[in-house]
């Protein structure tokens, strides 16, 4: 243990932000581990690292025992008349300190702290990753393509604190990743496991992902006039999305789509050219129902149960209310949270 050994602590704690108390104080408890393992578990030893005098010392720690002690042992135990010689003050039952002076201690030292140190630099790490992903939780991430897996086309990627995977499930149908491309992902869940460090789930399908791609850019949402009130997703093809302003001056569609589409044609590119019906929310159940099947023209909804209604359309618009594979009509019994039952009128 020399003063290269303390400055490594110096330099964790500068670099990891590993307080030095805290790493010595693992080695300490580390090495008297050791020590007794090395012992056969028959000792009692006390470790004590001074960062000042950048030295550590190990003290063998013997209970005071009468002649007639009949479970003796050396490590352990030292008899009255021994330990008057050292010190005068010490009785039956007194503890005694024995500087341990050996090599192997050195030795065994030596590895010890090495080993507390890498697990400790690898805990904080883990933990501090852990702090960073959690911080960014249900939130949109710009990551690298490192590499693409060609069996199961699972994409891994580095998000800046650390390399993640993005499962083929969480990828939005039909795009396609090259490495060294740069992708917006989604933080959707961060666990730790204790064998294989943090766990972090990324997506590019999840229906929050575009919520949150719409409060990023679109200034009429981030200072609260504009509300998103409901999103529904089918990744790939199709999003539906209501909004609402808190400003009758406002037109939260418009906001939303820009000039000429200016606003919303960014986030169409990074969904891979994924459509989006931004229609406008109301507190009236029916005409709530009748915005979201747009971009059909609705004639009548009737509610007639817990969320369930019937929705009469012309003939003309029939098709457009249900949509392609009924995907229309889908969208909207989501975000609306009704069943709905489209009819002719």
């Amino acid at each position: 243990m020399n003063a290269e050994f303390f400055k490594a602590l110096e330099q964790l704690e500068a670099e990891k932000g590993i307080p030095k108390e805290y790493m010595i104080e693992k080695i300490e408890a580390a090495l008297v581990s050791a020590y007794k393992r090395e012992q056969g578990g028959n000792s009692n030893v006390r470790v004590f690292i001074d960062p000042l005098k950048k030295e550590v010392r190990v003290f063998q720690l013997r209970e005071v025992v009468d002649d007639d002690f009949e479970e003796y042992n050396e490590i352990n135990h030292i008899y009255l008349e021994e330990a008057k010689k050292l010190s005068r003050r010490y009785t039956l039952g007194s503890v005694v300190e024995v500087e341990l002076k050996t090599k192997n201690f050195r030795r065994l030292s030596a590895q010890t702290a090495k080993q507390v140190i890498i697990q400790g630099i690898r805990e904080a790490e883990r933990g501090m990753i852990i702090k960073e992903y959690e911080n960014k939780k249900e939130e949109i991430i710009t990551a690298t393509v490192q590499r693409i897996d060609p069996q199961n086309g699972n994409v891994l990627v580095d998000t800046g604190t650390s390399v993640a995977t993005l499962l083929k499930s969480e990828q939005i149908p039909g795009e396609t990743f090259n490495v060294g491309d740069h992708i917006k992902v989604f933080v959707t869940e961060v666990s730790k496991d204790s064998l294989k460090g943090p766990i972090v789930t990324l997506s590019r399908t999840h229906s929050h992902m575009v919520k949150r791609m719409f409060e990023n850019d679109i200034p009429e949402i981030q200072n609260g006039t504009v509300v998103i009130k409901a999103i529904t997703r089918e990744a790939g093809s199709r999003v539906k999305m209501a909004v609402w302003s808190r400003d009758e001056s406002v037109d939260p569609i418009g906001a939303c789509i820009g000039s000429h589409g200016s606003r919303i044609i960014n986030i169409i590119n990074e969904l891979n050219g994924e459509k989006i019906d931004i229609i406008m929310y109301s507190e009236n159940v029916e005409e709530f129902i009748a915005n979201a099947l747009a971009p059909a023209v609705v004639k009548e909804v009737v509610v007639d149960g817990e969320k369930t209604c019937h929705v009469l359309v012309d003939n003309d618009q029939l098709s457009l209310a249900i949509g392609k594979s009924g995907q229309n009509a889908r969208l909207a019994a989501r975000l609306t949270g009704y069943k709905i039952d489209i009819r002719l009128d």
